[in-house]
């Protein structure tokens, strides 16, 4: 990941010029020669993979017949932002077990809302330690156990987002299954339940449950996050685990699908008050 923090803004950016180049009926190869560069280069740029220098958005402006002087410097501050963002290194890059997450720790740090969807877990910012533990425990696919408390001091350090003077805000609506789900046994789950009741009175974190009783809803395809951010330019960002890769969705069109679909599975759900109330019982029935 070099030192990228977030590529919504460099993807946007490239996006953009891709717009304009195909817009000017122009190739890659032209873009490339404009720039005495190679092709792969200006591949590069308009995937976000690279931060982008001035000069070289002039000369594609020029290029494309860009005139409009708003237009170019609108392009040229997404560019700076988008710089300055790469150059921020967190401390999840110095953490090898955590290698797979980097992009997403990244851009949950660079997030101000998360909207999260949870079928069967409860979701890492919530975990407790011996939560996490358990379930580093029950993935059977650590060449060093020991590296689990890598990842339960990741956790924790991404938790110090809730609190502070301008916290992360986390809507999360998760399946009663993740609260059922016996991770490490009954008095684990049971703290984590009762943990995840006191997070509930920050002001920045609301818990919805979503019931068995609530029959068939929308988002029974699997779990997702959507990432938003707090640049004008930036569109919300959506997050998917899959069993042997992770899929991002950085379309503005297909971002709002995501998020619409949330939105239906929150109101099938309890509501936060209940959902809270819901959650104690459950973390008693474990406690007896």
């Amino acid at each position: 990941m070099d030192n990228r923090v977030s590529t919504v803004l460099g993807r946007r950016l490239g996006g953009e010029l891709q717009r304009l180049r195909v817009a000017a009926s122009m190739t890659q190869r032209e873009a490339a020669a404009a720039l005495s560069a190679t092709q792969t280069k200006v591949v590069k740029m308009e995937s976000g993979w690279v931060p982008m220098r001035d000069p070289d958005i002039v000369a594609l402006c020029a290029l494309y017949g860009v005139g409009e002087p708003r237009a170019v410097t609108h392009l040229l501050e997404l560019a700076k932002t988008d710089r300055e963002r790469r150059k921020v290194k967190g401390w999840w890059n110095d953490t090898p077990t955590l290698a797979t997450q980097v992009e997403y720790i990244a851009m949950e740090d660079a997030a101000v809302k998360v909207r999260q969807w949870q079928m069967a877990i409860i979701p890492g910012l919530f975990q407790t330690a011996e939560y996490t533990r358990a379930m580093g425990v029950a993935d059977m696919s650590w060449d060093n156990i020991d590296r689990i408390e890598d990842v339960v001091a990741g956790r924790a350090r991404r938790q110090t987002r809730l609190h502070g003077d301008t916290p992360l805000r986390i809507h999360a609506v998760i399946w009663e299954a993740a609260f059922r789900q016996l991770m490490g046994g009954p008095q684990v789950m049971s703290r984590q339940l009762e943990h995840l009741c006191q997070l509930a009175d920050l002001p920045n974190v609301h818990i919805q449950v979503l019931p068995f009783w609530a029959g068939g809803h929308p988002c029974i395809g699997g779990p997702f996050n959507v990432l938003s951010f707090g640049e004008d330019e930036a569109v919300d960002v959506v997050h998917m685990d899959l069993p042997r890769s992770t899929m991002w969705v950085e379309d503005a069109a297909e971002s709002q699908v995501f998020v619409d679909l949330f939105n239906q599975a929150s109101r099938m759900s309890l509501a936060p008050y209940d959902s809270v109330q819901f959650i104690d019982s459950i973390a008693k029935e474990m406690s007896r």
